[in-house]
C-alpha cells in the first residue's frame, strides 16, 4: 500500500502548490480554439491567491528586521488581501488594522474578523468601486501608520515588490505543471503584483508567452487613461497599479463586467468551479485568446478566488 504524505507542518505551509484544470465545456469549438487552462488558487486557505503575496509580504519585512513583535500590521484592501494577511497574521502573532469598504463583499470582512483582524470600514457612494475609493482608503492606512511609525508596520500592497517573490511561486509551478510551454497568459489587475510576479518568471524561460493584462470595461485606466465605476472587487483601483510594468506585458484588455459575471454562472454550471467576477474576466479574455490563437495552443489564466466569498451579493443570486 502507497503511504499517504506527511501532514502539513502549518497551515502556512498548505499555502500554494495549487492544481491546474483543463477547461473543456465553454469553449466554443475545440477544433478552432486553443486548450485553456485554469490554475485554481481558490484551495489556498483563504480561497485566493493573495495568501501567498501576504506570506511573502510579512515574511520578507521580518527578515529585513522591519516587523517586530508587538507591531500592528496595517493594510487597505478590499478584501482577499485581508483575509490573507488577517490569517497570516494570526498565525505569526501580529495585530492587524484593516481599512476596507461596504463595496466588498460582506463574507471577506467577517473572515478578517474571525482571524482576529480589527476593520475599519470607509463608505462607498453606491457601494460600487469609483476612482476616489482606493485612495481614501490608502489615505487613511497611511494616516494610522505615520501617527506612530514604532507600532505599525504598513503592508502598502499597490507599492510594495516584497509581494513579488510571493506571486513568483506561482510562475514557478506553471513552468513546473506546462513543460511545453505556455502559448498566452492572462489575468486582471489589481495591484498588478500576481501579473508581474508571474511575467517575471515566465518571460526569461519562455519569451514567446504573450502575456494580456485585463480590466473591466467600465474603468480601462490600463489601456485608455480613463478610471470609471465598476464591481468587480480586488481588480481596477482607479489608477495604473505601480507594479506594472509596461515591459512586462504585451497587450492590456478591456472585459465587460456583465459577460464576467454571466462566465461564473456559466462556470459554475458547466465546469463544477464556482469562483468571482474576476476570474470571470480571466476566463472570458482567455476564450478570446484561445480564438485568437488556434487549435494545438495553450492559454492559461488562474482562478483568482472562491466564488463562495460572493453568496451574499448578486453575483450567483439569479444562477
Amino acid at each position: 500500500m502507497s503511504q499517504p504524505p506527511p501532514p502539513a507542518a502549518s497551515s502556512l505551509s498548505t499555502i500554494g502548490n495549487t492544481p491546474v484544470l483543463q477547461l473543456r465545456n465553454i469553449i466554443p469549438d475545440k477544433d478552432t480554439h486553443a486548450s485553456i487552462y485554469l490554475k485554481l488558487e481558490y484551495v489556498n486557505p483563504t480561497g485566493s491567491y493573495k495568501d501567498r503575496m501576504a506570506l511573502s509580504i510579512i515574511e520578507e519585512a521580518e527578515a529585513r528586521g522591519d516587523l517586530k513583535p508587538g507591531m500592528t500590521v496595517v493594510e487597505a484592501t478590499g478584501g482577499s488581501t485581508g483575509s490573507s494577511l488577517a490569517f497570516i497574521c494570526a498565525m505569526k502573532g501580529y495585530k492587524l488594522h484593516i481599512v476596507s469598504s461596504d463595496a466588498f463583499a460582506v463574507e471577506k470582512i467577517r473572515t478578517m474578523r474571525a482571524y482576529g483582524a480589527d476593520v475599519e470600514i470607509v463608505h462607498a457612494l453606491g457601494g460600487k468601486v469609483t476612482k476616489e475609493l482606493f485612495p481614501e482608503m490608502m489615505r487613511r492606512a497611511k494616516e494610522r501608520v505615520e501617527s506612530d511609525p514604532d507600532a505599525f508596520y504598513y503592508a502598502d500592497q499597490f507599492h510594495n515588490s516584497d509581494a513579488l517573490p510571493g506571486y513568483a511561486s506561482l510562475g514557478e509551478e506553471l513552468l513546473a505543471q506546462f513543460p511545453g510551454g505556455i502559448d498566452a497568459f492572462c489575468g486582471a489587475a489589481g495591484s498588478g503584483g500576481m501579473l508581474m510576479g508571474v511575467s517575471g518568471v515566465l518571460r526569461p524561460k519562455q519569451p514567446e508567452t504573450k502575456i494580456v493584462v485585463l480590466e473591466p470595461a467600465s474603468s480601462p485606466v490600463i489601456s485608455e487613461g480613463r478610471a470609471g465605476v465598476h464591481s468587480v472587487e480586488g481588480i481596477a483601483p482607479g489608477f495604473v497599479p505601480p507594479h506594472l510594468d509596461r515591459k512586462m506585458y504585451d497587450e492590456a484588455w478591456r472585459v465587460d463586467e456583465a459577460e464576467a459575471r454571466a462566465m461564473c454562472r456559466r462556470l459554475a454550471r458547466e465546469e463544477g468551479i464556482l469562483v468571482g467576477t474576476s476570474t470571470g474576466l480571466n476566463v472570458v479574455a482567455a476564450v478570446r485568446l484561445a480564438k485568437e490563437l488556434g487549435p494545438g495552443k495553450t492559454v492559461v489564466t488562474v482562478a483568482c478566488d472562491s466564488g463562495l466569498k460572493y453568496l451574499n451579493g448578486d453575483l450567483l443570486a439569479d444562477s
